[in-house]
């Protein structure tokens, strides 16, 4: 097996010289170790079967992706699309065996085919277009994730459930996922070890004119290294929707970087001709052992991220100071190399197995805090509209005596996987979600049932799941009520312009589907123009500034937020609440100042803090044993000048 083993080029006859040398070796091995005892020593929910557990799952998509790009990395490359092309490759499978009938044996190989044919692509640029494999990969970036968009019109598809049963467990205890990425992880340990291709990526990462030289067909190798990238990253997009059980276009978007991060941090490096399949999974449990152990301490979604990325920095530096320490990276496999890094391996665990047990005993004795634990997972806290919930839910939590987590799953539903997989595995009390996707969250809301946690839905429900109650507004009856106003105003005439949500949430489907019934009673009324903004001001901006140039003569304008519609406000400039209203959804603080100022002329209100406060107040209930009613209505109101004054969100 090629590996970048690593020997000393001095000595190191002592105990103590040889247990540096043993921790500077194995820089990364060395952190995770660190990671585990320390976690271990803080929570007491950490070092649990079904934590642990949970820990495999949540590294598996990471890994899978991570080992293809491991290939590129060895061979000097970069490959920014594998977040791209698995959601595309998941949403070719899904689409092809539930709209048209394609058998699901013949679909998986079509998905499989979609990830080969993106990596030759990527691989075609660079090896015969001569593009920098940077630009060549971001440009598949976009191209993937706008064809998974095009192909499964922005909704998420569901997955055929023969496929669907990767997401699940064997006996009840051993997820599939985790197998998935041990046989992805061998694969590729094989490929890189045992396989001409393998010794090429060293070849060609290490001196590639020198490669060339010596007989070895550069380009050609690159379209495989590249292809099987692809594979890997195919595989990966398979096993997140069957976790979710369902292909989301906007799936694993920004997990390139996590896929680079765990190839570096497991001692690749980016120059090329190092790396290894076992340093890159140490790399991706590292990432996920940080993500599980900061949610189960409570620690702040915005400080995660700067956590994450200092320890990031951190274990790269660890792998710096090594290198200068005197070490040398070894890339071909021999017997005593494979017998030292075993030897290595089983060390590290009986040391971890050790002082995790000792620090256990510091949990034992600890009496349990008499407040309920519950946990909240928000769809995303980059909202004006989610930190109102927060706020609310925070409010009543704090009046109540309730010790409540709340985690960012960032509008992405298997990151909030994650985060609910925590919560049941940490068994809190009650569970509230504000899902990213109504179908994605059903697996993980279905577990925290099968473990008795009651399970709060806010603002969106879960669909194929059982909640104990909804907390909601109704978004089509919302929408509908946007419509009438912009169409009253405009005196039932005009041509308007919508601004969508982020594709594939259930709030902008059903907004969107509240603006289409509303207009139907309005003939007069013509759309223009109709483009997501993803519910964000700038790209609301940038996305109005556009249709403008197309449309100058624009009448009115809907946009699925208040962040959307002061972004569109911003592109009008001098026009909006004048020549051009504007309607927005939310009510947030920023929307009701606009209202107040005549910018923004109506805004539906979802009274956000009431929908945190009320998910907070069932929740306690639920583990108190009182009923509940399934579905709790927080009316809307449109909010307008003339009673914005009186408006309490």
């Amino acid at each position: 097996m090629a590996a970048d083993t690593l020997k000393s080029t001095t000595g190191a006859s002592g105990a103590p010289g040889g247990l540096r040398r043993l921790l500077l070796d194995n820089g990364a091995l060395t952190a995770l170790i660190v990671l585990v005892i320390a976690l271990s020593a803080l929570s007491g929910d950490f070092l649990t079967t079904d934590n642990l557990l949970n820990i495999g799952v949540q590294a598996a998509v990471t890994a899978i992706l991570a080992f293809g790009v491991t290939f590129v990395i060895v061979a000097a490359g970069i490959d920014l699309s594998v977040g791209s092309v698995a959601a595309l490759s998941a949403t070719v499978l899904a689409w092809s065996a539930t709209q048209h009938g394609v058998p699901v044996a013949l679909a998986v190989v079509l998905a499989v085919a979609t990830g080969v044919a993106a990596g030759l692509v990527n691989g075609f640029l660079i090896a015969y277009g001569k593009l920098p494999p940077f630009i060549a990969t971001l440009a598949m970036l976009s191209v993937g994730r706008g064809l998974a968009l095009v192909i499964s019109g922005g909704v998420p598809i569901p997955f055929p459930d023969s496929v669907s049963h990767l997401g699940d467990t064997l006996g009840d205890w051993l997820p599939v996922p985790v197998l998935v990425m041990i046989v992805m992880g061998l694969l590729a340990a094989f490929v890189l070890g045992r396989t001409y291709i393998g010794r090429s990526m060293y070849a060609i990462g290490g001196n590639e004119e020198a490669a060339r030289l010596s007989g070895l067909r550069v380009k050609k190798q690159k379209l495989a290294i590249y292809a099987l990238s692809g594979v890997f990253a195919a595989v990966a997009g398979i096993v997140l929707a069957s976790r979710l059980s369902s292909a989301q276009p906007q799936a694993a978007d920004g997990y390139e970087l996590d896929a680079i991060a765990a190839v570096v941090i497991g001692g690749a490096s980016l120059a090329g001709g190092t790396g290894k399949a076992s340093g890159t999974l140490v790399g991706a449990l590292i990432l996920a052992v940080l993500r599980n152990g900061l949610n189960l301490l409570n620690v702040s979604a915005f400080w995660q991220q700067v956590v994450i990325g200092v320890v990031i920095a951190l274990a790269v530096l660890l792998d710096t100071v090594r290198r200068k320490a005197g070490a040398t990276p070894v890339t071909t496999g021999g017997g005593g190399n494979k017998g030292k890094q075993a030897a290595t391996y089983g060390l590290a665990a009986v040391v971890t197995v050790a002082i995790v047990g000792a620090t256990s005993f510091l949990h034992n004795g600890s009496s349990a805090s008499d407040k309920p634990k519950m946990g909240l997972s928000l769809s995303t806290l980059n909202n004006p509209f989610f930190v109102q919930i927060r706020s609310g839910a925070q409010a009543e939590a704090k009046k109540l005596g309730v010790d409540l987590t709340v985690t960012d799953a960032q509008n992405d539903a298997s990151q909030q996987a994650n985060q609910l997989q925590n919560f049941t595995s940490s068994h809190l009390g009650a569970i509230i979600v504000n899902p990213v996707d109504s179908d994605a969250a059903s697996n993980s809301v279905k577990a925290a049932d099968k473990a008795n946690i009651p399970v709060i839905a806010v603002d969106r429900g879960v669909n194929k799941a059982t909640v104990n109650a909804l907390v909601a507004s109704d978004n089509i009856a919302g929408g509908e009520q946007a419509a009438k106003t912009i169409a009253e105003k405009l005196g039932g005439k005009g041509k308007i312009v919508i601004l969508q949500g982020q594709a594939g949430t259930s709030a902008a489907r059903e907004r969107a589907q509240g603006f289409a019934n509303g207009l139907k009673a309005y003939p007069g009324i013509k759309v223009v123009a109709q483009q997501p903004a993803d519910f964000d001001r700038t790209k609301g901006l940038d996305v109005m500034s556009n249709l403008l140039q197309a449309h100058p003569d624009v009448q009115g304008v809907i946009a699925a937020n208040d962040e959307m519609a002061l972004g569109a406000i911003k592109a009008l400039g001098s026009k909006a609440g004048t020549s051009v209203p504007v309607v927005g959804f939310d009510g947030t603080p920023d929307g009701l100042k606009a209202v107040k100022a005549g910018t923004l002329y109506a805004s539906v209100a979802q009274q956000p803090t009431q929908l945190g406060r009320i998910a907070v107040d069932n929740a306690l209930k639920t583990t108190q044993g009182k009923k509940v009613e399934q579905m709790v209505k927080v009316p809307v109101k449109v909010v307008t000048k003339d009673n914005v004054a009186g408006f309490s969100g």
